[in-house]
């Protein structure tokens, strides 16, 4: 396995899904992870990677010592940065964040850019460079006469200033590949075959002859979950699902059809519809919204195990990305994600999570290897708060019935266009937005519907859909003549980053 240690930002996200595609599992942790910590991990490669200059970030956070384990390490960007400054050498501070390919020239010698070729297309800052290598190390790359890449050969320690993690970057993969195959030596054994096997035996001995409850969305992830874990347990597996009042358009019918028809799994359906709004009343701090939904899904699952007789587990569909997005270090990086931040600390229950180590392309593929059907598979992404989380501002009634009309309109035209299987992610928001319009004649004061399509992997990242201007025209009108109190209907064309593909 490698470890990333991370610094921040959005670059050691893409590092691990590049390292999980070549077939080796990797962890990120945060910089301030202790030497005894990474030693219990015994990792075959640690890459010190992420972030831009801080001054909040100390060097000292950074054990030292991680230079003297014997691990080969390879140091990204700032952490190149941090690594040079401990061995005595210094970098050109950037007096600006100035990213974009440029032409890099390699010395094909060293076991970084070994098989490559000399001159390369990659991500870099060109102000943040290297400006003295320390003493026991050699210039193995320079950008315009300047050096952007060094190496130990003895030690095995390297550091660059560009960022071969990124997506569009093929020559940057083949670098990361060098260090992972030839520099660290790692087997090619991270399989989604080998985890479904060991997975379930972990299960097996976890939940014994005891039952655990699953609680089940009808989304990817949960369903996955509970696939996997029935498969371990068999019948002592009891799935909840709670119909919340924030569920799409017949989201709770096909649930219902698919579990409890096809799968034939003990599900419970739970009508918890007026509980959770009376919850969410007065509430439009999204952070809050999370944190309410989460711990009213535990109180909800706790009450069902009083009824049930063994009960000591709750199954969740928990995945990388969600564990990342709510702060691996203890604080929030992005948002919480209800099954991560919004746990209550007096839970009853000891928590399964079988998919908490992948990413969601790994999901999918674990979903499918175990029988479970491409409708299910490769169905729309949805948030556990569901539109808890898309209707904007206080959430009530109204706006619930707004957004979730407008959703099942955008779904339907899309289909009808042929785009269903095009486009990774598409739905429906209702920002807190009214604005003047005129409805037969009269003026309206009414609300704005913002679509939103995205294209994406795993979520991690995702860009905006292109979808046809006619295709655009066809739903907004049909929204705005089918869905009352709408006026206005607008789409959203930013990536991720810097936006999240959700808007709460």
């Amino acid at each position: 396995m490698i470890l990333i240690l991370d610094l921040g930002g959005k670059f050691s996200r893409f590092l691990g899904r590049r390292i999980r595609e070549s077939k080796v599992y990797c962890e990120i942790v945060p910089y301030s992870y202790s030497i005894d910590k990474i030693k219990a991990k015994s990792p075959e490669g640690i890459i010190i990677s992420g972030g831009e200059p801080n001054a909040l970030l100390s060097i000292e956070k950074l054990d030292k010592e991680i230079y003297h384990l014997g691990i080969p390490i390879l140091a990204i960007g700032y952490g190149a940065g941090i690594m040079t400054e401990v061995y005595g050498g210094s970098t050109v501070e950037p007096l600006e964040h100035n990213y974009a390919f440029e032409n890099v020239n390699i010395n094909p010698e060293s076991s970084l850019f070994n098989g490559l070729e000399i001159n390369m297309s990659l991500w870099l800052n060109k102000e943040y460079t290297f400006e003295t290598i320390p003493e026991g190390f050699n210039p193995i790359a320079e950008f315009e006469d300047k050096i952007v890449a060094m190496e130990n050969r003895e030690k095995k320690i390297y550091g660059v200033m560009f960022h071969p993690e990124v997506e569009t970057s093929a020559e940057g993969k083949s670098i990361i590949d060098n260090f992972l195959f030839k520099i660290c030596n790692c087997n090619r054994n991270w399989t989604m075959e080998e985890f479904i096997e060991y997975s379930v035996e972990e299960i097996k001995k976890q939940v014994g002859d005891k039952k655990a409850l699953c609680a089940l969305s009808g989304g990817v992830d949960s369903s996955v979950a509970a696939v996997l874990v029935h498969k371990a347990i068999g019948d002592n597996l009891v799935c909840v699902f709670v119909d919340h009042g924030l569920l799409r358009k017949d989201e709770r019918e096909q649930v219902e059809e698919v579990f409890r028809d096809y799968f034939q799994m003990n599900l419970i359906t739970v009508d918890a519809k007026d509980r959770f709004l009376d919850k969410l009343k007065g509430i439009t701090n999204p952070e809050q919204k999370r944190k309410i939904i989460g711990e009213e899904f535990i109180r909800v699952f706790e009450e069902e195990q009083k009824k049930l007789t063994d009960i000591h587990f709750l199954v969740q569909g928990t995945i990388y990305p969600d564990v990342i997005e709510s702060g691996i270090d203890g604080k929030v990086a992005v948002k919480s994600h209800h099954n991560v931040g919004g746990l209550p600390e007096d839970m009853d229950f000891e928590l399964i999570e079988p998919l908490r180590q992948l990413f969601k392309d790994e999901v999918r593929e674990v979903g499918r290897l175990l029988g479970i059907s491409e409708d299910i598979v490769s169905r729309q992404p949805f948030p556990g708060p569901g539109l808890g989380v898309r209707v904007l501002g206080e959430i009530t009634e109204e706006k619930l019935e707004i957004v979730r009309e407008a959703d099942y309109i955008f779904r339907d035209e899309i289909k009808k266009a042929g785009l269903k299987d095009k486009i990774w992610q598409y739905f429906a928001a209702l920002p807190n937005i009214k604005s003047v319009g005129v409805t037969h004649g009269e003026r309206t004061y009414n609300y704005t519907v913002a679509l939103r399509a995205v294209n994406s992997i795993d979520g991690m990242t995702a860009e905006w859909a292109k979808i046809p201007l006619e295709v655009l025209e066809k739903i907004s009108t049909r929204i705005v003549n089918e869905v009352p109190h709408v006026n206005r209907v607008v789409y959203d064309i930013t990536n991720k980053p810097p936006a999240t593909i959700e808007w709460e």
